[in-house]
C-alpha cells in the first residue's frame, strides 16, 4: 500500500438517514489495531469520528496511544471522541449518541483476545440497530507471526471467521510465501473473504470505512437466540431498573457467547510505578527473564537517564521503542497479555528494574 492516503470529504459519504455507521476493528494480540486506528484518525479530514477502545486489563493503555488523545469521553483537539468501554458498550454508544455535537462515524477496538460476535449482536439485537449500522468488521493480522493454529486461540479463529475485511499488516516483515500461505488460510476459514495487504496499518480508509460489507442477515440466528436468553434473564431478575432516558439492560450483550476468554486462558497482568527503571535493568529483563508464555507487552515507561516517554511495544519475540515528549507527570505503566503467568514474579523482577 501507498503512504498517500485519500477520504471523501463527509458530504460526498454515503452517512445513512438510519444511523450512524460503526466498524468494528478487531484482530489477534499486537496484530496492530492501534496503529491502524490513529492511521484512520490522523487521515479523517474533516470527517467527526468517535472511537471506543475496549481494554483486555487494568490499565488503559491503548487510549493514551491514540493521536491528541487527552482523557476518556473528552473532546480531543482532532474532532474525536474516545471512551473506554467498561460499564457496557450500549451506555457507551449512548453517551456518544446524546453529544450535541453530532459524529458522522464510530469506530470501536476490541482487545486482541476479543471474539467480535458479542459486539456485533449488541449491535443488532438491542435497541441500537435503530440508531446506528454496522458497516464492517476488519480483521487485521500479523503477516509475519500468525499461523492457522495461532496460540491455540478460539477467539484468533473467530476474528478471521467474522471479519468482513481482513488486512494483512506487517507484510514487510514477511516473507511472500508466508503471505500466500496466510491468504489461502483465511479463504479456508471465510468463503469471499475480503483481503487487503498493510504495512504500519496503512489502508486507503474508503476501502474499509462506509462500504458497507456486514450483512445483518448472517447473524439473524444468532441475534435471535441473543433476545431470546435476555428475555429469560429479564424473567428472572425482573427487579432490574430501567434508565430513564433509555430502556436497555446491562446484561443484553456478555451471555454465553462471551466465555472464550476463560476457554483461551489468557490473563493481563498490570504494573505502575511512580518510580523511573534503569534501563539497562529493563533491558535485562527483556533478554533474560521475560516469561515465553507472554504474547504481548505494551506500556509507557519512564528511564532514569531519560526526560522523554518511550511507547513500549511487544509482539512475540519482537519490541520496540519509541521517545517522545511527555503529556502527564512521568510515571510506569504496563501491561503483559499471555497464559500461565506468575503474575507475583513478574511484578517482583519489573521492580528489580526501578533505578
Amino acid at each position: 500500500m501507498t503512504d498517500t492516503v485519500t477520504l471523501s470529504h463527509p458530504t460526498t459519504l454515503d452517512i445513512p438517514k438510519r444511523g450512524m455507521p460503526v466498524t468494528i476493528i478487531t484482530g489477534f494480540l499486537g496484530s496492530g489495531k492501534t496503529t491502524l486506528l490513529n492511521h484512520i484518525l490522523s487521515n479523517r479530514q474533516d470527517l467527526k469520528v468517535a472511537i471506543l477502545v475496549n481494554e483486555f486489563g487494568d490499565i488503559n493503555i491503548d487510549s493514551q496511544l491514540l493521536v491528541s488523545m487527552d482523557e476518556d469521553m473528552m473532546e480531543l483537539s482532532n474532532g474525536c471522541i474516545c471512551c473506554t468501554i467498561n460499564d457496557g458498550l450500549v451506555d457507551a454508544v449512548y453517551r456518544v449518541l446524546e453529544r450535541e455535537d453530532q459524529v458522522d462515524y464510530m469506530v470501536i477496538e476490541t482487545t486482541g483476545v476479543a471474539d467480535p460476535l458479542p459486539i456485533v449482536i449488541t449491535f443488532l439485537g438491542t435497541e441500537l440497530r435503530d440508531m446506528t449500522r454496522l458497516d464492517s468488521i476488519i480483521t487485521v493480522v500479523d503477516s509475519e507471526t500468525f499461523t492457522p493454529d495461532h496460540f491455540e486461540s478460539e477467539a484468533a479463529f473467530k476474528q478471521i471467521a467474522y471479519g468482513d475485511v481482513t488486512i494483512l499488516n506487517k507484510t514487510d516483515l514477511a516473507k511472500p510465501n508466508q503471505i500466500q500461505n496466510l491468504e489461502a488460510y483465511i479463504r479456508t476459514v471465510k468463503a469471499g473473504a475480503r483481503i487487503l495487504h498493510s504495512q504500519h496499518g496503512k489502508v486507503s480508509l474508503p476501502l474499509i470505512l462506509d462500504v458497507g460489507y456486514n450483512n445483518p442477515e448472517a447473524y439473524a440466528d444468532l441475534v435471535q437466540e441473543e433476545i431470546e436468553q435476555s428475555q429469560h434473564d429479564r424473567d428472572h431478575h425482573h427487579s432490574h431498573d430501567h434508565h430513564e432516558d433509555h430502556t436497555h439492560h446491562h446484561h443484553e450483550h456478555h451471555h454465553h457467547h462471551s466465555d472464550h476468554l476463560d476457554n483461551d486462558g489468557f490473563v493481563s497482568i498490570a504494573f505502575e510505578s511512580d518510580r523511573p527503571f534503569d534501563v539497562h535493568k529493563f533491558e535485562s529483563f527483556l533478554q533474560e527473564q521475560l516469561p515465553q508464555e507472554v504474547f504481548r507487552a505494551k506500556g509507557i515507561l519512564w528511564f532514569a537517564d531519560s526526560e522523554l516517554r518511550h511507547i513500549f511495544q511487544l509482539s512475540g519475540p519482537r519490541f520496540d521503542l519509541q521517545a517522545e515528549q511527555w503529556r502527564t507527570s512521568p510515571s510506569n505503566q504496563l501491561v503483559f497479555i499471555g497464559r500461565n503467568l506468575d503474575a507475583e514474579n513478574l511484578r517482583q523482577n519489573l521492580k528489580h528494574c526501578l533505578a
